[in-house]
């Protein structure tokens, strides 16, 4: 089983099911970081965790809890799919900074500081005005430093990243973006953010979500991979991997719940059209994960070499992660 290639997702958000988990196996994916929190307290989060025990139960020959490197080193030699948690907003934290350790300690190994709006660290990408983190932010990040939790900030606006990226004392990631230049998604980020990045060690995981794609849905896989490599020759080959963002098998509502949660009463489409809040449909060569071959091959086809796509497809996360999850 250990020949067979490292491949890591570092953000997926599917409905996730036997079926899935299947496909992970079909896909040979090493390891996915999956959302168990968008807007969830505490509470509800520890109960997402233990709808994964659940599974964890139901089907030990596909998938495994990883809280390290070498968890996902065990799960890859053994054929199964390391499952490592994130959230996708501070909100489990709630207003007590003492939740940071216990969610480490439940195995939550990324936390975003924003989901689009101004939460109690830092500005979200959609806020009209950016006040970077806020006195709690940097607290947090200092503990999210000290127990060996990643700042995730792929949903925060530019100075608010440039700040996480400023403070922490340990690279950052965006797990799941693309560049700004490419295409003008309110979440991809500007050239300024991936030097930044780079240049303190952090990572940056491509994003396969539709919103965040040139041309959506019809994104040709030669147009993503040549975007990855100039975002390779800005910085560099050590600091990419893969992010997708899949949601497969989410009904169109699960939207609403991630843009609008209990903030609001009317609809935010967000990153869709004014008419249509719903999830597109994937491009044809990345419908799900068994469609990480395609991925491989385009980057090879791009003229990264094959230990450049290696890293990419899973070497460079793995690495991130010996350094990252651990108390400093």
């Amino acid at each position: 089983m250990s020949e067979r290639p490292l491949i890591i997702d570092c953000l997926q958000y599917c409905n996730f099911s036997h079926g899935i988990f299947r496909q992970m196996a079909e896909g040979g994916v090493s390891a996915v970081h999956v959302t168990i929190a968008y807007h969830e307290l505490f509470r509800e989060t520890v109960s997402n965790i233990s709808r994964w025990n659940r599974w964890f139960e139901q089907f030990p020959d596909l998938i495994c809890p990883a809280g390290s490197g070498d968890d996902v080193r065990n799960a890859h030699e053994r054929g199964r799919t390391a499952i490592i948690y994130g959230l996708q907003n501070p909100s489990p934290i709630e207003d007590d900074i003492g939740l940071v350790e216990i969610l480490h300690t439940l195995g939550v190994r990324f936390m975003q500081l924003t989901y689009n709006n101004q939460s109690l660290l830092a500005t979200g990408c959609y806020e009209t005005e950016d006040t970077g983190l806020t006195r709690m932010g940097h607290e947090v990040v200092r503990e999210m430093n000290r127990v060996g939790m990643v700042v995730d900030m792929s949903h925060s606006a530019e100075r608010s990243t440039l700040e996480a990226i400023e403070h922490s004392h340990r690279p950052i990631a965006i797990t799941h973006a693309n560049p700004h230049a490419w295409h003008p998604a309110l979440r991809n980020k500007s050239g300024d953010v991936l030097r930044a990045l780079s240049q303190s060690g952090g990572m940056l995981g491509f994003s396969l979500y539709p919103h965040h794609l040139n041309n959506g849905s019809e994104c040709t896989l030669g147009d993503f991979c040549q975007m990855i490599a100039r975002t390779a020759d800005l910085m560099g080959v050590d600091h990419i991997g893969l992010g997708t963002d899949l949601c497969q098998d989410q009904p169109d509502s699960v939207v609403e719940w991630m843009r609008t949660g209990r903030w609001s009463k009317s609809i935010d489409y967000g990153e869709g059209s004014s008419n249509d809040a719903g999830f597109p449909a994937q491009p044809d060569w990345f419908r799900d994960n068994r469609d990480f071959a395609n991925l491989q091959l385009g980057l090879l086809e791009a003229g990264f070499s094959d230990a450049e796509t290696a890293q990419i497809m899973g070497g460079n996360w793995l690495r991130f992660f010996d350094e990252s999850f651990g108390p400093a």
